[in-house]
């Protein structure tokens, strides 16, 4: 018992160096902030790089604490500036960051799902690609997600997530059309999306980026982080629990219903799902296209410049 003690506490001292780089990239962000009236942009750019610092998952309440206070100072700033929004969800909320583009009325909407241990506030690079070509943007936290993490676990029926949402925009006007929505989703965010589609038919497009066909047919490649990432957002006792509940996270069977068109975005270097398991969704979806890059990792991150505007391009001529 004392071993695994100390095993447990050296782990933790490893992974402090990342949440005082948190803590730095804050204080960072506050001194950018306090530089005045007059740098609002500046202002709004440091705030948005504190809150993106490494986050450690031996302090996870703290640090994502941390990103969503940070963060909520610089949306004001960005340009286009967000806002905050609370969708009712079961006992608690969907949190999410609404941006609108610039000089267009009722801009079509696309609500961007992070993956398996991103937030979303790290997403507003890619925001910026949809805003870039007048698509207003949703950035959520769902189940296991963000500020939902400590509340929920990971869960597969992303259709309680997303209706309601969609039901939650429609009561008020957010200056967005709700009759052209679209959903983009990474990773774990990629088997989300499709699953939500298959029950929620107003979702007119879908992206799914880098997403498994089926968790547990990846497991037993996946690396020690990863699992125990999984252990974690699953709320599981250990790897064993966590790979019986990988099992509810696949498109088998779920991809028939999903009748929107569907883009897929894989690259084939990708050494947590492989690209063959893009190529089933392909299949098995009715109206899928796929794009796969063979140089490309995992979620293509070191090709952001080329899936994006891609990605970017297909959603606005599907919701135009």
């Amino acid at each position: 018992m004392e071993a695994a003690v100390r095993r447990e506490r050296d782990r933790r001292e490893r992974l402090r160096p990342g949440a005082r780089r948190d803590e730095r990239l804050a204080r960072l962000g506050a001194e950018l902030e306090a530089c005045g009236r007059r740098a609002p942009r500046t202002r709004g750019r440091g705030s948005a790089r504190g809150a993106n610092g490494d986050r450690d998952r031996g302090l996870p309440a703290e640090l994502s604490e941390l990103t969503v206070a940070t963060y909520a100072k610089a949306v004001a700033h960005l340009d286009p500036s967000g806002e905050r929004v609370e969708a009712p969800f079961e006992s608690a909320v969907v949190p999410g960051i609404l941006r609108r583009p610039r000089g267009v009325e009722r801009a079509p909407l696309v609500i961007l799902v992070p993956g398996l241990d991103s937030v979303k506030e790290e997403l507003f690079a890619i925001e910026n690609e949809f805003l870039k070509r007048g698509l207003a943007t949703l950035s959520i936290d769902g189940p296991g997600q963000g500020e939902n993490a400590p509340r929920f676990p990971i869960r597969a029926d992303w259709a309680t997530v997303v209706t309601p949402l969609l039901d939650s925009l429609s009561a008020r006007d957010r200056g967005v059309d709700l009759g052209r929505v679209g959903l983009m989703g990474i990773s774990m965010g990629g088997i989300y999306g499709p699953r939500a589609a298959a029950k929620e038919k107003r979702l007119r497009a879908l992206v799914a980026l880098a997403g498994p066909y089926d968790l547990s047919e990846c497991w037993s490649a996946l690396n020690p982080l990863t699992k125990g990432g999984y252990v974690h957002y699953t709320k599981s006792h250990d790897e064993r629990e966590a790979f019986e509940r990988s099992k509810a996270l696949t498109l088998r069977g779920v991809l028939k219903d999903v009748l929107c068109p569907l883009l897929v975005i894989h690259g084939g270097r990708d050494r947590l799902f492989p690209p063959e398991q893009a190529e089933r969704i392909v299949r098995e979806a009715p109206n899928a296209t796929l794009l796969l890059y063979p140089e490309g990792n995992h979620v293509c991150n070191n090709i952001p410049y080329k899936y994006r505007p891609a990605m970017a391009d297909w959603m606005r001529e599907r919701l135009a």
